[in-house]
């Protein structure tokens, strides 16, 4: 469960620079200030933190869940960037809700960094008994304003396409999500079996989803007949009457 809870961290983390490396050098340098100061002013609470109770939380399932949601929400607000940023420099022209989207999302740095640091710094503060907290509290807000900005620096030149820094920051969520339902199940699957099948739910199931591809399918042929109306070389030729 640790080991999980670990390569989530990690995965987080870069997670973050690489999303920071698809912005701008504002957004970057105003995000890692936000993340220094949530560091430096942390400390009060990271040093009431213990192991034995970062392993109650861990065990907690009302917990878990509730982690799994924000985890949930976070991800598809990355995906949904991801999403639209490709559609932003690959189609047309777009909307202007659409654009303002797409803006909001990219300054948007994400719910889980925020607890990856505050977990950091509980364990750099065990890590060192008998220091300054307040010290080693700015100390890492320090590296922390230091190193958002060179690692998306270098993320930017190791991936110089923005393509393909969407394509992994897409990717990256769904593993991020893979693990982080794994974390949050904590061990409890469902195992009991149905022993007979019920044919009405599978039938509704069944109505369901023609009914939805047959809406999907009048959908599409309604918006072809559009765009043949809008292109007028596209209109099929008209026979002359004899």
């Amino acid at each position: 469960m640790e080991t999980v809870v670990l390569v989530l961290m990690l995965l987080v983390c870069f997670n973050f620079l690489l999303k920071q490396a698809c912005c701008k050098w504002r957004s970057v340098c105003a995000i890692a200030a936000v993340s220094a100061l949530s560091v430096g002013l942390a400390w009060p609470y990271a040093i009431e933190q213990s192991k034995t109770r970062i392993a109650d939380w861990l065990a907690d399932p009302a917990l878990m869940l509730d982690t799994s949601v924000i985890l949930t929400l976070d991800v598809m607000l990355q995906m949904a960037f991801c999403l639209l940023a490709a559609r932003v420099q690959t189609s047309g022209p777009v909307r202007r809700g659409v654009i303002w989207t797409y803006r909001m999302l990219r300054r948007f740095p994400g719910i889980l960094i925020f607890p990856v640091l505050f977990s950091g710094q509980v364990a750099l503060i065990f890590a060192f008994p008998g220091t300054s907290f307040s010290q080693i509290a700015w100390c890492m807000a320090g590296a922390v304003l230091l190193l958002i900005p060179a690692g998306s620096y270098l993320l930017g030149k190791l991936l110089p396409e923005k393509e393909l820094r969407l394509e992994l920051l897409f990717l990256c969520n769904a593993l991020i999500a893979i693990l982080g339902i794994i974390a949050t199940v904590n061990g409890r699957t469902a195992v009991k079996g149905a022993g007979e099948v019920n044919r009405g739910a599978l039938a509704g199931l069944a109505v369901l989803v023609l009914a939805g591809a047959l809406l999907g399918w009048l959908a599409w042929r309604v918006r072809q007949k559009k765009q043949l109306r809008s292109v007028p070389w596209l209109r099929p030729p008209c026979r002359p009457m004899i």
